[in-house]
């Protein structure tokens, strides 16, 4: 469609489209999120403009297997246009304003692929998060009972299987359960994170454009992966009209 431009804001439920053919708004309607696809697939190709959000990646590429000319564009420059206050409404049509301004800069976005690689990173970086938090509690709580982690006595795990182990500390069965399970938990959460780098590495090694990144001197499998995603897909670098 020739001069037609299509903002869109999207939410989980709904979402708004504003039609804007040459610079007068055709239609602003709200449509329910399960009813979007076949919205677009019944519209001839024309550009489609997504605000940057949660979902915007998937429908970015919907619209492109529908023949449609999917761009994102930064939350931030759609505040900056939008007028009045913030609907749904005023939003679309501020993102569909903000595609035309000279010189715009769109977001790329991510594959489908690259989705799967920087879900896998995130649930990585989780459960990172989750064994320095386990860890940094165990050692919190042994020492009120004033016992030290220290490598000379092995470490947390040389002092958890002490304490476990003596049964002569005064510890009661219910703490040391406690203690037990919580330890089992963390030595699931390492094992988890070097399961969840096993995968990366087979991604990676199998993804043309990860690998070429791998090949270069002192860039481990994870630097791979993050300069794939920031470089490789716009989420550092973005690109003009």
């Amino acid at each position: 469609m020739k001069n037609t431009i299509v903002g869109v804001d999207l939410a989980k439920r709904v979402i708004q489209a504003c039609v804007v053919k040459n610079n007068k708004v055709v239609s602003n309607e709200e449509i329910a999120a399960d009813d979007f696809s076949a919205w677009l697939a019944n519209m001839k190709p024309t550009i489609v403009v997504f605000e940057a959000c949660g979902t915007s990646n998937y429908w970015k590429q919907i619209a492109l297997e529908l023949g449609h000319d999917a761009r994102l564009i930064s939350a931030k420059l759609v505040s900056k246009i939008r007028q009045h206050q913030k609907t749904d409404k005023n939003n679309a049509l501020a993102i569909a304003q903000s595609s035309q301004l000279a010189d715009i800069n769109f977001i790329q976005g991510k594959t489908f692929q690259q989705q799967e690689l920087q879900s896998i990173m995130r649930m990585r970086a989780l459960a990172v998060k989750h064994k320095i938090a386990i860890r940094n509690q165990l050692e919190a709580l042994l020492l009120e009972f004033n016992i030290k982690v220290s490598p000379r006595v092995g470490g947390i795990s040389g002092v958890i299987e002490s304490v476990l182990e003596d049964a002569e500390n005064g510890f009661c069965p219910s703490f040391r359960e406690a203690l037990d399970s919580t330890w089992k938990i963390y030595l699931y959460t390492v094992q988890d994170i070097k399961e969840k780098e096993k995968l990366l590495e087979r991604v990676i090694r199998a993804h043309p454009e990860c690998k070429k990144r791998l090949d270069l001197e002192g860039v481990s499998p994870l630097h791979a992966v993050n300069l794939y995603l920031s470089i490789g897909c716009g989420d550092i670098g973005v690109f003009q009209s």
